[in-house]
């Protein structure tokens, strides 16, 4: 027996299929009093009967119907009720407020050509930096989430480059943490009414990834710093990365978009719902 009183975030949903050839749905939640995380497994037939909607990241939901394991950290869900419904993303004061934000970075940047280079990328993709996604499904994944999350790394990045790594070259880490995720308004397509999130079929079919395209970007326009920070900041070749930080005797520049973009996809505001 389990409570349906319990009332969970919805933190990430994903559709695959089975051996048989059936839909199954994998679904992750996190208990609102105590931060617990439950994994969930639905079949094709209970999905059938949902709604999509009702899995959007942030929602409050609670289980009407399902089976738990005995270490109640997983359950084989039958039915879900929406309690709360999640925001979709950020509304268009806070998107305009956060580009905003990022333009006041790439006047950090004191080389002229390099600011230039920057600001012509980003106001030629505005209106769609205004409402990509950070990611499907991983982290920030709402209207609106790339641009916080790049917000988020040039922070880290004033942190870190003040205390600790005084002799980087300040802009060339600004110009990877502004770049290094800018394929992602091609990447993603992003629902402006239900908020989901998906792949732009068609830029998969011209790139390998948008670490590929951003990489590319940059190598083209000359600069090659960033165009490597920006290749390294996935760590690993299985993840995406075209420069494997296992590798030896690399700059240790390298190294630092990949740990500034890792917290805050791991500790930064994850979800639509922690930005208030």
């Amino acid at each position: 027996m389990f409570s349906t009183d319990i009332e969970y975030e919805v933190v990430i949903f994903s559709i695959g299929d089975t051996k048989a050839g059936t839909k199954m749905g994998k679904l992750q939640l996190r208990d609102t009093k105590n931060d617990e995380l439950l994994n969930c497994i639905l079949w094709e037939e209970a999905l059938n009967r949902m709604d999509l909607n009702l899995f959007r990241s942030g929602n409050i939901v609670r289980i009407v119907s399902g089976s738990f394991n005995e270490k109640f950290n997983n359950c084989l869900v039958s039915a879900l009720e929406l309690i709360k419904e999640a925001k979709i993303g950020l509304d268009e004061t806070q998107r305009l407020e956060t580009y905003k934000a990022l333009e006041e970075y790439i006047n950090k940047i004191k080389d002229e050509k390099l600011k230039s280079f920057v600001a012509k990328v980003y106001e030629e993709n505005k209106e769609k930096m205004l409402v990509a996604p950070g990611a499907k499904l991983m982290h920030h994944n709402y209207i609106g989430g790339l641009m916080v999350h790049i917000l988020e790394c040039l922070k880290y990045a004033d942190a870190n480059m003040n205390v600790f790594f005084q002799r980087v070259n300040h802009d060339e880490v600004y110009a990877a943490c502004l770049l290094h995720d800018i394929g992602k308004v091609f990447e993603y397509t992003v629902d402006l009414e239900s908020g989901l999130i998906d792949y732009d079929e068609n830029f998969r079919k011209e790139w390998i990834s948008h670490s590929q395209y951003g990489f590319s970007l940059c190598m083209n326009a000359g600069f090659k710093r960033v165009a490597k920070m920006i290749a390294a900041h996935h760590a690993r070749a299985e993840w995406g990365a075209i420069v494997d930080l296992n590798e030896k005797d690399l700059e240790p520049i390298l190294y630092l978009v990949h740990h500034i973009d890792d917290l805050s996809a791991k500790f930064g505001k994850t979800s639509v719902a922690m930005l208030g």
